[in-house]
């Protein structure tokens, strides 16, 4: 059974939100605050995504596990659903904004309540600034997303139309200082509209989770290069090869094999134990850096 909604005291608030112009006055929580040490990331998107909107954002989150990284959405229908359960799926802390009280009465959308409850089970956290029971309203959307914008260092919209409210939160984040990157798409969705326009005005432009990493400043600290037992200099030259190509982004088995252009036999054996030393893990089809 899930905890009551209780109010947090602001001395226990991310310091980040209390440097916005327009704090809430009061903050309910079901679960916990990841540790302070985790750096808040916004994912949000169109609810009428694309197949290529939810391959993106699975992506990219998939390849940010591991590092210390909290997924802020607003538990939406759409890609905020999809950044959730990716983060979910990855071992990921994740806060939910939804718009509307936490109380499950009226919880928006009420369709989400067992992803709400999967979140809070998995050591996440729902935050509303609206009493428990409040219900959601054209008004409390636009209220809730200055808080995602607030609370994330950077916010990654992931598909938008050249209306999409997710554009919303991203001006919020660009008038709170904080970054913004976006997923670029084809010229001929309108899915990709909004998108591609954020990169156009200098939003940073991300196709995989290690640009996240990079931009975020995160990208020096890879765990293969972390692992004291396993330095790069004992690694042999198609395993150099194998972890110079994973930097970048995770790949399924197949397409690491087209790019090393090697044997089958040799590269799978060669993966095989690199993943019994700890280097590369295979995760939803993809192989990346454990």
């Amino acid at each position: 059974m899930m905890n009551s909604p209780t109010l947090l005291q602001p001395k226990d608030w991310p310091p980040q939100l209390l440097e916005t112009p327009e704090p809430p006055e009061q903050l309910y929580i079901e679960g916990r605050l990841p540790d302070p040490e985790f750096i808040y990331l916004a994912v949000v998107g169109s609810r009428k995504f694309s197949s290529y909107g939810r391959e993106a954002c699975e992506k990219i989150i998939g390849e940010l596990a591991g590092y210390p990284i909290a997924i802020v959405s607003g538990l939406a229908l759409g890609i905020d659903t999809i950044a959730h359960q990716a983060a979910l799926a990855n071992r990921l802390p994740t806060i939910a904004f939804p718009g509307s009280g936490l109380d499950r009465s009226v919880l928006h959308p009420h369709s989400n309540r067992r992803l709400a409850d999967e979140i809070v089970a998995a050591g996440g956290a729902l935050l509303s600034e609206f009493s428990p029971t409040y219900p959601a309203g054209l008004h409390t959307f636009p209220k809730r997303n200055r808080l995602m914008a607030g609370i994330s260092k950077a916010t990654l919209v992931i598909e938008a139309g050249e209306h999409s409210g997710t554009l919303i939160t991203a001006r919020l984040a660009l008038d709170y200082n904080r970054d913004v990157y976006a997923v670029p798409g084809s010229i001929f969705s309108l899915n990709s509209v909004g998108t591609n326009n954020l990169i156009k005005q200098g939003a940073t432009p991300v196709t995989s989770g290690y640009n996240v990493l990079q931009a975020l400043g995160l990208a020096s600290n890879l765990p293969w290069q972390t692992q004291t037992s396993l330095p790069l200099a004992d690694l042999s030259p198609l395993e150099k090869k194998i972890v110079e190509l994973l930097v970048v982004e995770a790949l399924p088995r197949d397409e690491l094999i087209i790019q090393l252009d090697l044997p089958t036999s040799e590269t799978n054996s060669t993966l095989a134990v690199m993943e019994i030393k700890g280097i590369i893990k295979e995760t939803m089809g993809e192989i990346r850096l454990a």
